[in-house]
């Protein structure tokens, strides 16, 4: 259920509000728009009388959810989320660009791609510390060292740092070190991980299982949500199909499907959504025309050298043309969306 508060209901108000609904054994969740409050309840198994609530200070009504996915759904927030990493507005008016390395392979290879990916137009810098791979004998990651030089990176370039989470082991390290928390994905539907990043209160950027449907991706972050951090941001990254051209197959029409259904930003990786470096730039572009809010890609100083996804990781150069090109789509629909709203407004 969702309660919607009037458009000037007071603090005392809307925690009047929670108040009754954590007497009633519920929890409540604040979610605050651009024009009115709504407060969410979770925890109950069955339908939650109306009545308990339109009688409240400050309600303007009581309204059931639809959907499985109560945090996440648009009826229970109809405004676009906007969270802040570092700085950077992700789901904001500009596209927000995450790039580097695959893995950090030592400090001298990690501090070399964030300047690069800085200079190309990055403003986040991604890189695993720690590497969940198919294979128990590939290269896992530096692990706290690694997270030290990614800590050192930030320091040198002012890049925010986005980083995976593989374990709630080691979960607490990285969020020292992180400035926003990826949940990869082989681990989506890992819930106690899940639910260790509700208790984060840093972003956490949530990648796409690799056979998973829409609605399990959507529960995956409601997971977070459940558990209190509204900070979450949807990734896309390519789902397994029979195609043998790519590595997975990108799925950029999820981008709208999210944003009907979903108040959360959705970013695209492109690397790992075609596995080839001569596919990254095209599909960069898809996937900001089809309205996704950045990109997370995958550059290194020299790919023929790294140790993980070399071949799917893109030159400097190369990374500074796709920034260019992104940067250009976004405000040029930008710009197409202005005059249409200009022409409607008149």
């Amino acid at each position: 259920m969702l309660i919607v508060m009037r458009a000037q209901a007071t603090e005392h108000e809307i925690a009047q509000v929670c108040a009754k609904i954590q007497s009633l054994g519920f929890r409540a969740h604040v979610m605050p728009g651009a024009e009115r409050t709504a407060v969410g309840i979770t925890g109950n198994h069955g339908p939650v009388a109306r009545e308990e609530f339109e009688c409240l200070s400050g309600v303007v009504e009581a309204i059931s959810v639809s959907k499985p996915y109560k945090l996440v759904s648009r009826e229970v927030k109809p405004d676009n989320t906007v969270v802040d990493v570092a700085g950077v507005l992700v789901g904001g008016p500009e596209p927000a660009l995450c790039a580097g390395p695959c893995s950090v392979e030592s400090r001298e290879q990690i501090l070399e791609s964030a300047h690069a990916v800085k200079a190309a137009g990055a403003r986040l810098l991604r890189g695993g510390a720690y590497k969940p791979r198919t294979s128990p004998y590939a290269f896992q990651g530096l692990g706290e060292e690694g997270l030290r030089y990614l800590a050192e990176a930030r320091e040198e370039t002012g890049l925010g740092i986005v980083t995976e989470a593989i374990d709630t082991e080691t979960f607490d390290l990285v969020e020292e070190y992180a400035d926003c928390l990826q949940i990869g994905a082989r681990n989506m539907q890992n819930f106690s991980l899940l639910r260790r990043a509700g208790r984060a209160r840093k972003p956490v950027l949530l990648k796409r299982g690799m056979s998973s449907t829409l609605e399990e991706f959507l529960m995956a972050a409601e997971y977070i949500l459940s558990e209190g951090n509204y900070q979450v941001i949807l990734c896309e990254r390519g789902v397994r199909t029979f195609a043998d051209h790519t590595r997975n197959t990108l799925d950029l029409s999820v981008v709208p499907a999210v944003q009907r259904l979903s108040h959360l930003p959705i970013i695209v990786d492109p690397s790992h959504g075609t596995g080839k470096r001569d596919k990254v730039h095209p599909m960069a572009l898809a996937a900001i025309a089809a309205g996704a809010s950045g990109l997370i890609v995958e550059v290194h100083p020299h790919p023929d050298r790294a140790i993980s996804d070399g071949y799917q990781s893109l030159y400097p150069d190369q990374f500074r043309e796709l920034a260019e090109d992104a940067r250009a789509i976004a405000g040029l629909l930008h710009e197409r969306r202005s005059s249409r709203d200009t022409v409607f407004a008149s």
